[in-house]
């Protein structure tokens, strides 16, 4: 089997950038108590990183369009290492929040910019299986750097994490540049007219579409721990065990979302939104009994990361006169998504429902998506399957 490589520098610079991104959630007891402060406000170190995406995608892809797609991409991975550095070392709780939002820069416009190098290097009808590729670094993220940077944090200390994933940066910038053609060139935009692109209503309703999927994701994935706990009565160490299913999921959803994709966008988005409502809505009961839970876990991570390269794919499409930018966007999105999702559960939670029902209401948010999508089949079917 030929290897790409190309395809898997950027899954290292994925899988460095997944690694940062979620590590900090198993890991704010201990921030907290190395930078004294609570918990509670460690934890608005992940929100101004989700900002900090939101806010960078779209103006670090403009920035970085006119320039070679390699030496963008190094550049990115150079704020990463840069910003995982400062935490490292960050005196106080300031400073990490500042370097937190540094580190977050690079996200969107790497992943942005990655997927429309990821689908320049391969035939035009293994595109969507190339992003896929590109993203299959962030799942596997999930099932082990991001367990390996919380062992380093709680035993050797959280900025020794900090440090190890800087590392990562500079294997990734290392590696992107010895194997990203030097010949595919950036162009200068037109910020008008990409940013009039954005506007377009099919691309409004694809960006709101990723927005709905990564909603629907995070209103289970927020609250996972209690939720098992809740109506499975699940032990830590059984909690920690289901997380990893739930990232071997991911990595399984990711790349059969890319092959189907390859096909059909739009039939594969709804398939796996489909699977996703079905398996969100069957967590309260099926997932009563331990074998239940870990194969609902299984499942809605499949789901969740199956929908991925198809709303990639779809952004880069309804919007090809501006993929680079979009496909940031899109990336932001995901973010955006992630508050959603973590709001709507945190309403069912507060209003009293319990924890049971908020896998039904992250069924719900997905079955907005897969409306959204039906309502905008035909459009869609017109752009992104005369491009498969």
């Amino acid at each position: 089997m030929k290897v790409n490589f190309p395809l898997l520098a950027l899954a290292v610079g994925a899988f460095g950038i997944g690694t940062t991104e979620f590590s900090p959630m198993g890991l704010l007891p201990v921030i907290a108590e190395g930078v004294h402060v609570s918990i509670p406000a460690a934890g608005m170190l992940i929100s101004a990183y989700a900002v900090g995406v939101m806010i960078g995608a779209p103006l670090m892809t403009l920035l970085l369009s006119r320039y070679s797609r390699r030496n963008a991409l190094v550049f990115l991975m150079s704020i990463f290492t840069l910003g995982n550095m400062l935490s490292a070392v960050a005196p106080d709780y300031g400073m990490l929040m500042f370097a937190r939002v540094v580190t977050s820069l690079n996200h969107g416009a790497f992943f942005g910019l990655g997927a429309v190098v990821a689908a320049s290097v391969v035939p035009a009808n293994k595109q969507a299986s190339a992003v896929a590729t590109m993203f299959m670094g962030l799942t596997i993220a999930n099932i082990g750097g991001v367990p390996a940077a919380t062992w380093l944090g709680q035993y050797i200390g959280w900025r020794m994490a900090f440090l190890g994933i800087g590392a990562l940066g500079l294997v990734a910038m290392l590696s992107l540049f010895m194997t990203i053609p030097a010949n595919i060139k950036g162009h200068r935009p037109d910020v008008a007219k990409e940013l009039k692109v954005l506007v377009r209503p099919q691309v409004l309703a694809a960006l709101l579409t990723t927005v709905l999927g990564a909603g629907a994701m995070f209103t289970l994935y927020t609250y996972i721990a209690p939720v098992l706990e809740t109506i499975t009565g699940a032990t830590p160490g059984f909690v920690t065990a289901m997380l990893v299913l739930v990232g071997i999921g991911f990595s399984i959803g990711n790349y059969w979302g890319g092959r189907l994709a390859d096909k059909s966008v739009t039939g594969t988005l709804i398939g796996f939104l489909v699977l996703l409502i079905v398996s969100m809505a069957l967590v309260p009961w099926v997932g009563k009994s331990h074998a239940g839970a870990a194969l609902m876990m299984m499942v809605w991570g499949a789901a969740t990361f199956g929908v991925v390269p198809p709303l990639q794919m779809r952004v880069m499409r309804v919007a090809s006169e501006a993929p680079g930018l979009a496909s940031s966007v899109n990336i932001g999105a995901f973010n955006l998504g992630n508050a959603l999702g973590a709001a709507a559960g945190g309403g069912v939670i507060m209003s009293g429902l319990g924890y049971q029902v908020v896998p039904v209401m992250g069924a719900i948010v997905a079955a907005v998506g897969l409306l959204l999508v039906l309502i905008n089949r035909q459009a869609d079917n017109r752009v992104c399957e005369t491009a498969d």
